[in-house]
């Protein structure tokens, strides 16, 4: 019986296997940028380094080796300092994890970032780290890229209000957030003021033409410490727009709202699955004695909810399968006169007539051979939606 050829060893332009042709027999600085070019020319959507583990690069939602040699502690110091610095072991070591953006220009004219997480963990029974890249696109996609439907576009841009981005870790919301940011900017009027506010900033803006809009991006904890002292920053800066990465505590939410109720249009994202849980989740984010109080003024803002979920796409690739909910003034006095303890049943039978459920979103897609039976079952299962 013939031996197998290591996978370092495959050829061939389509294999997704392949791993790098130049791997050193030691990681060093120089080894860094050059592997992560070569990732990305491999369609590479994340890259994980992890120590007593070869690199893994992810192609179309499926792990792939990229080394075929396992990273030792002496090229995970090498790494860790190449994307984050000399202190980067320390801060790990005091419990903390790194987010950061990284960046590689291969030319003068080409930047390819990367968002960065950088986390602790234990290996073979010792401390070790794995860093995860996500590759960033140079310019945010449209919503023509993505397929966005043309309810959600339609009543993406309210002049006052929140607009809220929701699903699991992975599923496109800051991609969905900057595709919408760059419609607004595009618009013939532009957008006027828009401030950031992300943690780290993913995609910018620099490429997208818009001259009566300005765009400044404050990335978290770079610029400033937390979310909540962002939005509360955007007030004194007399923007039209504000962004905020993430709505995960209640006083990033209360000032989210209070940003709402003052003229301004906000969008945010949360990590919740479904437009009624969504509510829910911001809700009980509140001590019982606000949380009545604080339920009514987010119901007040709130413009449009859309949550997202990623799928494989039959033939290779992935889709976002979204199910979303408009808030015109007829919804928001409706829920307004109840109890917001009812509101999640009633958002459950309102959904079909102010947007799309995600199982019915996950139907089309099935139906039209994007997606196969078994992510139609998931999705439609999801948020408890049936046909």
């Amino acid at each position: 019986m013939a031996a197998r050829k290591p996978i370092s060893l495959l050829k061939g332009k389509d294999n997704k296997a392949q791993t790098w042709p130049e791997e050193p027999g030691r990681f060093t600085q120089e080894h860094v940028d050059p592997f992560l070019l070569w990732s990305v020319k491999k369609n590479a959507s994340d890259i994980t380094f992890q120590s007593d583990r070869p690199v893994y690069h992810e192609i179309d939602g499926v792990l792939y080796p990229a080394t075929f040699r396992a990273l030792d502690a002496a090229d995970m110091q090498v790494i860790l300092h190449r994307i984050y610095g000399p202190e980067a072991q320390a801060r790990l070591a005091s419990g903390t994890d790194l987010d950061l953006s990284y960046e590689v220009r291969p030319d003068r004219y080409t930047r390819i970032r990367f968002r960065v997480n950088i986390t602790a963990i234990l290996s073979k029974g010792r401390d070790a780290s794995q860093v995860t890249m996500r590759v960033l696109p140079n310019e945010p996609p449209t919503m023509k890229d993505l397929n966005i439907e043309a309810d959600i576009v339609n009543h993406w841009a309210p002049r006052q209000g929140i607009v809220i981005i929701a699903g699991p870790t992975g599923s496109g919301k800051t991609t969905l957030l900057a595709a919408g940011c760059r419609m607004l900017l595009e618009r013939p009027h532009g957008c006027g003021k828009m401030l950031t506010y992300e943690s780290p900033i993913e995609y910018v803006y620099d490429v997208i033409k818009s001259p009566r809009s300005l765009v400044a991006q404050t990335e978290i904890p770079r610029h400033l410490p937390d979310f909540a002292r962002g939005v509360r920053n955007s007030l004194r800066r007399k923007p039209e727009i504000i962004l905020v990465g993430e709505a995960r505590d209640r006083e990033t939410i209360s000032a989210a709202i209070e940003a709402a109720q003052t003229g301004h249009a906000v969008y945010t994202t949360t990590h919740t699955i479904g437009v009624a849980s969504t509510i829910q989740r911001m809700v009980s984010t509140f001590g019982p004695e606000e949380r009545s109080e604080r339920a009514y003024a987010l119901m007040e803002t709130i413009r449009m909810i859309c949550t997202q979920a990623l799928v494989p796409k039959i033939g290779g690739g992935r889709m976002g399968i979204r199910e979303w909910m408009k808030f015109p003034d007829e919804v928001r006095e409706k829920l307004l006169d109840m109890s917001y303890s009812e509101w999640v049943g009633t958002l459950h039978r309102m959904l079909p007539n102010y947007g799309q459920t995600m199982a019915a979103s996950a139907k089309i897609a099935f139906e039209k051979g994007f997606i196969d039976r078994r992510w139609y079952l998931l999705l439609a299962a999801s948020t408890g939606g049936g046909e």
